[in-house]
Formats: structure tokens, sequence, C-alpha cells
């Protein structure tokens, strides 16, 4: 029986980061397959196994154009050159067999991004060069010929792309991440105390914990203001070059003891242990892990309508789905979770719900997706 090669493309691999974890998940679980797996990257920082063929691409770049634009040839002569079975693309390159859309539709994102910005820069957004430029190879790709099949990991996702580019139902399939439920679980009473007491949380507090870099996008600003009224506690975990913008914000509300920044973690389990529900209140985020791994943890979550990750809350039974910007939603969510998640009802359905995002299940699922478009 023939190996097939696989190609895997991911500009920068980031062990933090939400596609990245996709890609390595993915490559564990097509292990156990006859395949030859390849990844094409600009730079892999993460941990690899000897089956794994890694392809370094990293041509000069001198602007974030040149980086995209340079990075989608070069990755497309190499993969062209190598002749792959199937090339699957995390980046929005024309050409590739099966896209990822995890970043979601860049389109829907600057609408987003527009409501929270002072009218003339919302105006411009859409003009940026660089923005133009993805919109167009975003709309490039989905109306290649060579494209036979679409994976979104959110039906959020799927229906933005069947809007935007009149692409069929049928090209899309929707294929939810996995989590690890063995190491992501809720907490023994004595680890949440030892957690609380080595972090330095108050034992009795009500605490939300808050993680993602990019906080614009994440909705820290809005997790802050929603809080600041309510006497609980926030943990904010993540990186953001304007981290004492939100630090100053927490002081202007007089809430500063109460939000706790630990910067950027690589380990976040800890973070979930000790806290009793994430708060998310993200601007746009097509699903990312970290609603996975709260839920696995026995968190509640609250999140918001441009989240795919809403999919997974029924709301008051396992967390809240508010808009974005609507504080006192969020503040009334807040308020109506749960004191505490361990052994709560809402943090048990949250556990029950993400049961069915195994590995298994994800590796059967692309397998499925390989076979169907290669034939076989």
């Amino acid at each position: 029986m023939k190996k097939y090669r696989l190609a895997l493309i991911r500009q920068k691999y980031r062990p933090d980061g939400g596609a990245e974890r996709f890609v390595s998940r993915a490559l564990e679980a097509l292990g156990e397959h006859d395949l030859e797996l390849n990844v094409i990257t600009r730079e892999w920082q993460g941990a690899s196994k000897p089956e794994w063929h890694i392809h370094i691409c990293n041509p000069v770049k001198w602007g974030r154009i040149s980086r995209e634009r340079g990075f989608a040839h070069a990755a497309r002569a190499l993969w062209e050159a190598q002749q792959f079975d199937l090339v699957q693309s995390h980046e929005r390159i024309a050409g590739c067999d099966i896209y990822r859309a995890g970043d979601g539709v860049h389109q829907c994102w600057l609408e987003q991004r527009q409501r929270i910005l002072p009218g003339w820069q919302g105006k411009h957004l859409l003009k940026s060069r660089y923005h133009r430029y993805v919109m167009n190879a975003e709309r490039e790709m989905y109306a290649s010929p060579a494209l036979k099949g679409i994976i979104c990991n959110a039906e959020m996702v799927k229906q933005e792309i069947i809007d935007t580019f009149a692409v069929p139902a049928s090209k899309i399939t929707v294929i939810y991440n996995a989590v690890d439920q063995q190491r992501f679980a809720p907490p023994s009473h004595q680890d949440f105390i030892a957690l609380r007491k080595q972090w330095q949380i108050p034992l009795d507090a009500t605490c939300f914990v808050f993680v993602g870099s990019g906080f614009e996008r994440k909705g820290l600003a809005q997790a802050i203001k929603a809080i600041a009224p309510t006497g609980r506690h926030l943990i904010v975990i993540g990186k953001d070059k304007e981290a004492s913008r939100y630090q100053n914000l927490a002081k202007t509300l007089g809430c500063e003891t109460r939000i706790h920044f630990f910067g950027m973690q690589h380990d976040t389990l800890p973070f979930y242990q000790m806290a009793d529900g994430l708060l998310l209140p993200t601007l746009y985020d097509p699903f990312p892990n970290v609603i996975l791994e709260a839920m696995s943890c026995g968190l509640p979550v609250i999140t918001s309508t441009r989240c795919g990750g809403a999919e997974f809350i029924t709301q008051g039974q396992n967390g809240y789905v508010c808009d974005a910007l609507d504080i006192a939603s969020l503040q009334e969510a807040i308020m109506a979770l749960p004191a505490q998640a361990l052994g709560s009802t809402q943090g048990s359905l949250a556990r029950e719900k993400i049961m069915p995002c195994t590995s298994m299940k994800l590796s059967s699922q692309l397998i499925d997706l390989y076979q169907k478009i290669m034939g076989v």
C-alpha cells in the first residue's frame, strides 16, 4: 500500500499558539497512520519527532506584506518541487488542496475591530495596504480550482466563508480541536487550596481567569470593566506590549488589587485549576483552545457572540454568551455563575460538553477528509 505524503503549512510555529497546537495534535494523532508527515515553516520552535520532516522555508522579509507574500511564494515553490500527495495550508496561500481556516475570515475580524476604533481609524482599517493584501490572498485562495476542502473549527466560520466567498457548504468540514482531558481536569480540593496559596489568591474569592495574548482582540478591557464593580477577582495570563495600559485601567476603576497580571505562562493548567470560571469577551475568535481547556478543567465559560466557542455554551447551564462590548450583560453573567466552580453543576456540565473532543476523533475526521479528497 502506498504511503501518502502530507504537507502541513504554518509560517511560524509558536508553542503557545492555537493553530500550532492544532498542527502538533494533528501530527501526533496522524502519526499512527500510514502517512509521511511534512511541515513547511519559517521557524519551528516546538518539539518534533524523527518521523516528522520539517522543511525550513525562510525567505527575506522587510515588512508585513513582504513577509506574507514571500512565504506564500516560497512555500508553494517548495511543495510543487516536492510533489506532495496532499497539501494542507494553515496560511492563506492559493494552490493548496486543503485550507484550515483557523484564523477565521479576515474581513469579519476587521468589521468587529471597527467597533472599538475611533471613526476615522475604523474607516481607514479596510483601506490599509496590508489588510487589503490579506483579504485579496484569501479571496484568491477560495477561488482557486486547486482547493478541494476547507477545515473550520467552528460552524460560525463555516457560515462566514459561505456568506463572504460563496463557497459551497459541501466543500467545508467542521472539525473541532481536541483537548487532553486527562491533563486538563478539575483539581482536587487540596490542590485547589495549594494553588490559591502559592499564587496568593484569597481562598474565599470568586476568581475568573482570562487567557490570551493580544489583549485588545481578546477583550481584556471589557473583562476588567465588567469585573470592577463585582468584588470578583480576575487572573490575566498572556502578553501584550501595552499591558501597562490595562493595569492602569484597573487602577482607574479601583480594582487593581483584584486583577492579577501573571504574564505569559507556558503551563496554563494551574491557573484554570485555581479559577471559578473563564472570562473571555473576545471581539472575534474562531474557536480558542482556551475554552476547551477551561471547560475540561470544570470551568463554566463567559464568552462573546463572535467566538466560535459560543457553540459549546448553553446559556445559564455551562456558561453565558454576551456581546463582547455589552459590559452590563457581562457583569450579570459574572454574578450569575456559581461562587465556586469546583463541585458545581455548571462546572460538571462544562466538562461533560467537551468530552467528545478527543485526539482520536480529530484524527478520524482528518483521515476521513484526506481519503475523500484523494479518492482512496
